[in-house]
């Protein structure tokens, strides 16, 4: 073969692998919504995957620059993904048209990754009958019950605290409250004392710190998981399950195995998967493994503390920012606590209205999960427009870029809690606050979220101020490699005693 037919070769080789590359690059052009250009092979997530920015600053990025366009497409690598901006739309997406949109659209690895089955992720055949059946776990008498071993949780934090405060160091404020959520979630739903205010050796507390932690074999996963998901899945037959895998798999399993023996009835959410493992002819068409109901403690343990425990040190970290703001929550706590005394109760926490609005503009700011996923069930067209979008499209809600939109929220990278007046409220579109999600795939844990977070918030000032110092980050700047919203180097603060 001569030089001329080699050259035509690899002319022709790299010509295929173009077409291979950029063949659904005309998808968006062909539905006439407008985006950025890709980068064949990459599509526009380059800086995503090499951990330049975090996706929620990407897609800010992406909204900002298309201010006036209802809606954005882009690519990952070769997937065609749908932004809507629109706040309308958005409605339509979550809450009008839900049955067309009810899947996340997000992979499930049953032997790779057996705890992938749960609430967040599943498809809505499975979903739906789950969320039915879980959903009585958090209603508001069920947290009314709960409330006093939260509140007791948080006077273990305010203990801690002291030895804490007492070294004069500054404190990592995400650590210091994922502990303290990781122990409400383990009194509350699993009838766990998992200790990580009181042992610095928890298991609970380092697995919940492993499973948020991405080193270079969690990397490795998640990339051959979004470039192959295929393969990805036959790897569970050869990849040994990970160690927070069988560290969770064994303790429901245990946990559930005990109660059965002993006879013991918390009516939390363990027993709550117990009764679903006994009745499996409520679930309809669903098979009720043990990673399937694993996966439900999973998914609960690990939103339950990590988001809340984000909101926390958030908030702790703008009171720190803004003296004003601390000192005036901290009245209210005070006239609180005058008026009903040392018997704090739930009734107590739903009178704190300026509380509320400094964890709703907390959230505001912060929102932990920055955007929302979801992928069309059938064929959809947008009301009002041309946009039809096929089966199984990918359709994201940019909610971090929402929350700071300056022609939503003015000033949007100022702390004001009185954004989230009655009035105010009202004067703006339901769907430009979507800390918890909407319509009926919205966060199941929302009220659970909120009340462990408000307690360990009063508890906290009501014994001490919160300031800066020379290690907290200002200004503040996101995490890339962050699966939730986190700052790029720890969250440091200086905790002082109030005598």
């Amino acid at each position: 073969m001569g030089p001329f037919e080699i050259l035509c070769g690899i002319a022709a080789v790299t010509l295929a692998l173009y077409y291979f590359l950029t063949s659904t690059y005309d998808f968006w052009k062909l539905r006439g919504v407008p985006g950025p250009r890709p980068i064949p092979g990459l599509g526009n997530f380059k800086d995503v995957m090499l951990n330049n920015i975090s996706a929620g600053d990407y897609l800010t990025k992406i909204y900002n620059t298309y201010k006036d366009e209802p809606m954005v497409g882009i690519f990952t690598r070769k997937t065609p993904l749908l932004i809507v901006k629109d706040l309308e739309l958005i409605k339509d997406v979550l809450i009008k048209d839900f049955t067309m949109f009810a899947d996340r659209g997000l992979p499930i690895f049953e032997k790779t990754e057996p705890l992938s089955q749960h609430l967040f992720s599943l498809e809505p055949k499975r979903w739906r009958p789950l969320r039915i059946r879980l959903s009585p776990v958090f209603t508001s008498g069920k947290l009314k019950e709960m409330f006093s071993l939260i509140s007791k949780c948080a006077d273990h934090l305010v203990v801690y605290m002291e030895k804490v405060a007492d070294k004069g160091e500054p404190v990592e404020c995400r650590e210091l409250s994922a502990k303290y959520t990781t122990d409400v979630i383990g009194n509350c739903a699993f009838g766990i004392d998992m200790n990580a205010l009181s042992d610095e050796d928890s298991e609970f507390r380092k697995m919940g710190r492993k499973a948020f932690t991405l080193n270079w074999a969690a990397m490795l996963r998640i990339r051959v998981r979004q470039i192959s998901p295929r393969l990805y899945g036959m790897l569970g037959y050869f990849l040994p399950q990970t160690d927070v895998t069988k560290f969770f798999t064994r303790v429901i399993t245990e946990t559930m195995d005990y109660r059965e023996a002993n006879n013991i009835v918390r009516n939390d959410f363990v027993d709550m998967l117990r009764e679903l493992k006994k009745h499996p002819d409520k679930m309809s068409d669903v098979e009720l493994t043990d990673s399937l109901i694993a996966s439900q403690a999973f998914v609960f343990f690990l939103a339950g503390f990590e988001t809340s425990s984000t909101t926390i040190s958030h908030a702790l970290y703008e009171l720190a920012l803004n003296e004003k703001i601390q000192d005036n929550l901290r009245e209210e706590i005070n006239e609180v606590y005058a008026k009903y005394g040392e018997d704090f109760s739930y009734d107590n926490i739903k009178e704190m209205k300026y509380l509320d609005k400094v964890f709703k503009e907390t959230l505001r700011k912060y929102p932990p999960v920055t955007f929302l996923m979801r992928q069309t069930m059938s064929n959809y067209t947008f009301e009002g427009t041309k946009v039809t979008l096929p089966k199984d499209q990918k359709v994201w809600i940019p909610v971090y870029a929402i929350q700071r939109d300056p022609n939503i929220y003015p000033k949007p990278d100022v702390f004001d809690p009185e954004r989230f007046t009655d009035e105010a409220v009202q004067n703006r579109h339901p769907m430009s606050f979507l800390p918890f999600g909407d319509g009926p795939r919205n966060c199941i844990g929302s009220r659970f979220a909120i009340f462990q977070t408000k307690v360990g918030l009063v508890k906290i000032l009501r014994h001490y101020k919160v300031e800066t110092c020379e290690k907290t980050p200002i200004p503040y700047v996101n995490n890339p490699k962050a699966f939730l919203l986190a700052p790029v180097d720890g969250l440091y603060l200086k905790i002082v005693k109030i005598n």
